[in-house]
């Protein structure tokens, strides 16, 4: 149960409703209940929706205005979102890593808390990168020579910025409990 109201649209203020409708239409129906409430980080942004609407618009840009590829934002995130056993960020992205071509045993390890057996090196260097984030704020010297390579400088601040965008968005599903869908299983048992 989510320590924050499930917002139905008639029940929330102006701004409220102004953000509910900004993040509803379009809508993947992963963050919508059955019964018309939202689901996942939504439901704290309409809480506070100054803000709200500026962490939707930068969520946003961060996965379609970057000059990082999909598939290797999507090992960033969910390597963030594992890192905090973020529930809700992982039912929502390993099905999209996936669907970027992310491989099954990569995901898994790094659900289990592994370090896994890279395939591509382009993804390996993205999730040491974030792996250091989460675990400790720095990239070490190596790691950081080996993704500037790759991304160059826009790249690398596009990625440190994803990822801490996505320990944020771990520290409200996980400060608010925020719940996952009906019927959907929690993979760290929360």
């Amino acid at each position: 149960m989510s320590r924050l109201p499930l917002p139905d649209r008639d029940a929330l203020d102006g701004a409220g409703r102004e953000m509910f409708d900004r993040i509803t239409h379009p809508r993947d129906e992963r963050f919508t209940n059955a019964d018309g409430t939202l689901a996942g980080p939504d439901i704290a942004w309409v809480n506070a929706p100054a803000l709200g609407v500026r962490l939707i618009s930068l969520a946003r840009a961060l996965l379609s205005e970057v000059s990082v590829g999909r598939r290797l934002i999507e090992v960033a995130i969910i390597t963030t979102a594992a890192h905090h056993r973020a529930e809700f960020a992982w039912f929502t992205h390993a099905p999209v890593a996936r669907e970027q071509g992310v491989s099954d045993a990569v995901i898994d390890a790094i659900r289990e808390g592994r370090t896994p057996d890279f395939q591509r090196d382009e993804e390996r260097i993205v999730h040491a990168v974030a792996s250091q984030l989460a675990s400790g704020s720095r990239i070490d010297a190596p790691t950081y020579a080996e993704a500037l390579v790759l991304l160059g400088n826009q790249g690398m601040v596009e990625l440190v910025e994803l990822c801490g965008f996505y320990a944020l968005v771990s520290y409200v599903l996980n400060a608010f409990e925020v719940p996952l869908p009906q019927g959907a299983e929690p993979v760290w048992g929360y």
